[in-house]
């Protein structure tokens, strides 16, 4: 049995590196609501620019921006993603994160390179992760073995699956346990096959993760 937590949280904390997170937060009037690390929300019309973040064009709910000549697609309620940042070092030996006002650690990461918007869960066994989130960054789920979760709304059937690479800011952890479930979820829950790979320690409302192994 797995057990899972079931929370509905939602927060945009920096992440503790040199590149920019930025997010597309709404759209309105021609002009795109842009988040950039965290800070407030800003209206930018194609072309415009605001903390080196350039936006290039906007159709419907997506948007089309730039940074140090990199080139990324934004969508309205899609996670962070972060641009201009050094090459992971699969070394990096410690993460510091800041907790949100409700004393939740929610850093943007990614996922067999590809960006996810992660909740820290001490309370959950493996990362955990809906069906959606494992369809949009291409992960084959359904070939993994099939396994009873206890989550806070009953039992589900979820499959359990091994990814390739984990990584928040500057530390990338390989061959990772995750389980993939059918229901909706705000974030992925970064549960203790990431954690235990590290010494956790938290002082008022920061959490340092030491690497162990």
């Amino acid at each position: 049995m797995v057990r899972a937590c079931a929370l509905a949280v939602s927060a945009l904390l920096a992440w503790p590196a040199a590149a920019q997170q930025v997010a597309l937060s709404g759209v309105a009037g021609g002009k795109a609501l842009l988040t950039i690390d965290a800070a407030a929300p800003r209206f930018l019309s194609p072309g415009q620019a605001h903390q080196g973040v350039k936006l290039l064009s906007l159709q419907g709910e997506a948007a089309v921006i730039e940074i140090n000549g990199q080139r990324q697609t934004l969508r309205v309620g899609e996670a962070p993603v972060s641009l201009g940042q050094a090459k992971a070092d699969p070394g990096a030996q410690r993460i510091v994160l800041t907790a949100d006002a409700q004393g939740h650690f929610m850093p943007p990461g990614q996922i067999n390179g590809r960006q996810v918007q992660f909740m820290v869960d001490t309370g959950a066994t493996q990362v955990i992760m809906s069906e959606s989130d494992a369809r949009r960054i291409n992960l084959k789920y359904e070939q993994g073995q099939k396994v009873r979760v206890s989550t806070a709304n009953g039992d589900v059937v979820g499959h359990q699956i091994r990814l390739d690479s984990v990584r928040i800011g500057e530390a990338q952890v390989y061959d990772v346990s995750a389980i993939v479930l059918p229901q909706s979820m705000a974030f992925v829950l970064l549960g203790n096959s990431f954690l235990t790979r590290f010494q956790m320690q938290r002082t008022n409302d920061q959490l340092t993760l030491d690497r162990r192994y």
